[in-house]
């Protein structure tokens, strides 16, 4: 039958047409073993060497096939991986479960595609064993049956490449490929090693030494594959132990972290490994809000984003009481103190977690950075750096550090000088600091003998600094400017072998600026008058006067911190590059340096202290303690610690509220505390307040009389509390020791006076103690007195008591007695002073000198006339 008839097309699938072929050989090869007497062996013997290579054809095919799925399989595995690898860096996002979502809908489609190719390459594997065991089994029976040896020794060949461990090879690499995608360079080879192999089955000892070839590879692609399997998960379990090293958990967090550093995630058949690191599903943000001893309403403490189970069990307190523990340096506390914890010791929490802490700081500015500040035990710190500043959290507005902790602790904000730091090669590097475009520095070739990372931070000093210094200490008039305070940092064992080139800004004089323009202003007046020569030489000189240089009365100073002793290198000479602009050559390690404009020649001794004296300045802050209280509740008193800069500002915010004159101007440092102690007839519970230069605390207090019948001379009850001053040296030592420091024996930096008003107690007294009156001259003194008494003003009252012989206590009794009625009170002390008077006595001319002395001879005239009525009334009587 001819091959031609068959009704396969080109246009299909090659795998099945060189199936349909080889059942065309097979129809062929049937036909002629079912006659009785076979006519053509040659014809026989041709349709088996082509059966034959079809068979080959098919193997190859099938090869192909497995190559093309293997390289689908590979592109899908770093889809996977890349998929994997997104998913961690989107973990942190708002929007994690959308992503988690999309994960699970590729991966759901992946296994769905693996599955249907592992069913297809069974399928095929299955046919193409079925089909080739058929063949062989008729073809042998043929040979046997005809005792042909040409055709036994084709039929020997075809039943050696039917036992060959081909088939079954390929079947188990493919199922091999379905369970573990990550040996996909160990199947190439072994695929690879497939095709090459196939065409050397020409005689039986060459297909016997393939078959023992294979069987070795095999083995070895197997051991390769368990060593690269081993590898990767030593390098993945090395990965997270290293991870959880760096970030200092201790015991129980590291062994919570490794417990949890991945999982197995099951989708539709499908096993993936994922870090629970970058598991972020189900994690929100939770508000912590605390309400602080003395004040009514909560306050924002921070926000934690973590799973809600974990969230649950956080708990979050203030520790503004060791403030002053925390800062150190040139750092300033921008935010509270907090401690975070949980009430479940045995909590396992997916770290890291999320903390934001609001804080607010108002001189950030470029040489400041924000960070946050980890508390570890004995006070030891690490600084994180916040990887987001958002002015806006949720419904708060403000600003917020947040960061990713690896542990709970104590946290806080800190404003500190900002670090910067350089690579310095052993090629050198001329490098210029981003906070200060004005500074940079120049390492030559060779300066170190290895790469060295060198640290700076720069400190800006302010020229009311340097005045202010200069008011208080005459010596350090010659001082003209400074450049800023550069501190820097490198390992000691590196040593300069070149020396550095340093240039500095530092502000010029202004007074010879001043002059020099004073100078060009009269030249260039007196030059209009003069001729064009005289004009010329003029700005000749004028401008030889501009040189920089010039002034040899002017010096520049280089002074450096070693060994934390400040010393002056006279040897070294600064140079005045351009305007304010300075340039020096060290060849050695200085922790700190400054340079130093003088107008005149100034003592070592004074220059030293002046150095000494404007860094103690940099680190202090003149603060003057604000009293004040409401009108509406005196003895609620509120103190604040105010910056003097802004004390002018704070007043004016308080005046309606009413409030104490501030004290006079203290100097404090970030972290030092204010104690205050009541003294008097006026007390409150003690308190302290830390000063913080951006953060303004307010000490509530509420007052009380101590001797409600002292001050009785006084309208008002009188105290005074005093303010005593604890450095942080002196809280640090306290802690350490644990010893509480006698203020009492110390003297009190500041005091300020305090006052309440004295309150009318209403006293009900027995009708028996009232005075009863009969006579009829009583009565008219009584009728008198109270017309007096109403008729004389505050002025007028004030004038007659000075006269009358009446004690100041008595007057503040009747005072208190009737505070808001003047007549009544006029009319008491009238009466108590004619009760006191001997019965002989001439009432009416005394009073009527009394009057007299007070200004109202007005009303003597008009009493003379009322007394005489009354008289003259009572004798017609």
């Amino acid at each position: 039958m001819d091959i031609s008839s068959s009704n396969v097309t080109s246009a299909e699938d090659p795998l099945i047409l060189i199936l349909a072929q080889i059942k065309q050989y097979n129809e062929n090869i049937k036909d002629v073993l079912e006659d009785s007497h076979p006519k053509n062996n040659e014809d026989l013997t041709e349709q088996i060497f082509s059966l034959t290579l079809l068979i080959h054809n098919l193997s190859r095919t099938v090869c192909a096939n497995l190559s093309t799925a293997t390289e689908s399989l590979q592109k899908t595995f770093h889809l996977l991986k890349g998929l994997q690898d997104t998913f961690k860096e989107l973990s942190a996002s708002n929007e994690h479960i959308n992503y988690l979502i999309a994960v699970k809908q590729i991966l759901g489609n992946t296994a769905r595609d693996l599955k249907l190719a592992e069913e297809q390459l069974d399928n095929i594997t299955a046919h193409y064993k079925n089909t080739v065991d058929e063949e062989n089994k008729k073809n042998v029976a043929g040979s046997v049956a005809n005792g042909d040896t040409e055709g036994f020794i084709n039929n020997r060949e075809i039943t050696d490449i039917t036992e060959s461990p081909e088939p079954r090879r390929i079947a188990d690499q493919e199922k091999e490929l379905t369970r573990n995608t990550q040996s996909e360079e160990t199947d190439n080879l072994t695929i690879s090693d497939t095709n090459d192999l196939s065409h050397k089955s020409d005689n039986e000892d060459e297909a016997q030494e393939t078959i023992e070839k294979r069987k070795e590879n095999s083995k070895s692609v197997y051991a390769e594959e368990t060593k690269q399997r081993d590898k990767q998960e030593l390098n993945t379990t090395s990965y997270h132990k290293e991870e959880y090293k760096d970030s200092e958990c201790d015991k129980s967090d590291k062994q919570n972290f490794m417990e949890l550093s991945s999982t197995d995630v099951t989708v539709n058949g499908t096993t993936v490994n994922l870090l629970v690191e970058s598991l972020m599903e189900n994690r929100t943000y939770k508000e912590y809000t605390l309400q602080e001893k003395g004040d009514s309403d909560d306050r924002l403490a921070c926000f934690i984003k973590a799973p809600p189970s974990v969230l649950q069990k956080l708990q979050c307190r203030f520790r503004d009481d060791i403030s002053s523990l925390v800062v150190s340096d040139s750092e300033e506390l921008v935010s509270s103190v907090l401690r975070v914890s949980s009430v479940d010791t045995d909590l396992k929490i997916p770290f890291p977690i999320n903390i934001s802490i609001p804080f607010s700081s108002h001189y950030r500015g470029s040489y400041k950075d924000i960070m946050i500040k980890a508390i570890e035990k004995k006070f030891q710190a690490s600084y994180l750096t916040p990887h987001s500043l958002d002015g806006h959290h949720g419904q708060h507005k403000g600003s917020f550090a947040e960061v990713k902790v690896y542990k709970l602790g104590t946290f806080c904000v800190v404003s500190c000088l900002k670090k910067e730091n350089f690579t310095i090669l052993k090629k050198g590097l001329s490098l210029k600091l981003n906070v200060d475009s004005r500074i940079s520095l120049n390492y030559p070739p060779g300066c170190f003998s290895s790469s060295v990372i060198v640290q700076f931070k720069v400190q800006p000093i302010d020229t009311s600094l340097i005045s202010a210094l200069k008011v208080k200490h005459d010596v350090y008039h010659p001082v003209v400017s400074t450049s800023p305070l550069i501190h820097v940092k490198q390992p000691a064992v590196h040593v300069l072998h070149k020396p550095v080139t340093v240039f500095l800004p530092c502000p010029p004089n202004p007074e010879k600026k001043k002059s020099v323009n004073d100078t060009e202003n009269k030249r260039a007046s007196s030059a209009a008058a003069s001729n064009s020569a005289v004009t010329h030489q003029i700005r000749a000189v004028s401008a030889s006067v501009r040189k920089h240089g010039t002034n040899p009365s002017e010096l520049l100073k280089l002074l450096a911190l070693k060994e934390d002793h400040w010393i002056i290198l006279d040897d070294i000479v600064v140079k005045n590059t351009q305007t304010g602009i300075v340039s020096f050559e060290i060849n050695e390690h200085i922790q700190s340096f400054i340079i130093v404009r003088l107008s005149s020649t100034m003592d070592n001794v004074y220059l030293i202290s002046f150095i000494q004296s404007l860094e103690n300045a940099l680190r202090s802050s003149m603060v003057n303690v604000v009293l004040h209280r409401k009108k509406e509740n005196l003895e609620k008193v509120i103190i604040k610690l105010v910056p003097s800069k802004e004390l002018n500002w704070e007043i004016s915010a308080l005046v309606e509220s009413g409030y104490t004159e501030p004290s006079e101007p203290i100097v404090l440092q970030e972290g030092d505390q204010i104690h205050c102690h009541f003294y008097g007839n006026i007390a409150a519970s003690d308190g302290k307040l830390t000063f913080h230069s951006q953060r303004m605390q307010n000490l509530s207090l509420d007052l009380r009389v101590v001797d409600e019948f002292g001050n009785y001379s006084s309208p008002h009850y009188k105290g005074t509390v005093a303010f005593y001053k604890l450095s942080k040296e002196d809280i640090t030592e306290s802690y350490k020791t644990g010893l509480a420091i006698d203020l009492q024996q110390r003297t009190p930096v500041c005091k300020l006076p305090l006052s309440l008003p004295k309150v009318e107690k209403n006293i009900s007294r027995p009708s028996s103690t009232k005075l009863i009156t009969c006579e009829p001259t009583d009565l008219l003194w009584d009728s008198v007195l109270k017309w007096v008494s109403h008729e004389l003003s505050e002025e007028d009252a004030a004038e007659m008591l000075l006269s009358l012989p009446i004690r100041r206590s008595t007057i503040q009794l009747v005072r208190l007695k009737s505070p808001n009625n003047l007549s009544a009170q006029i009319y008491e002390l009238l009466s108590l002073w004619k009760k006191r008077l001997p019965t002989s006595t001439d009432k009416f001319h005394l009073l009527a000198r009394h009057l007299l002395k007070s200004g109202r001879s007005d009303l003597v005239e008009q009493m003379k006339i009322k007394w005489e009525s009354h008289m003259s009334g009572s004798a017609k009587v």
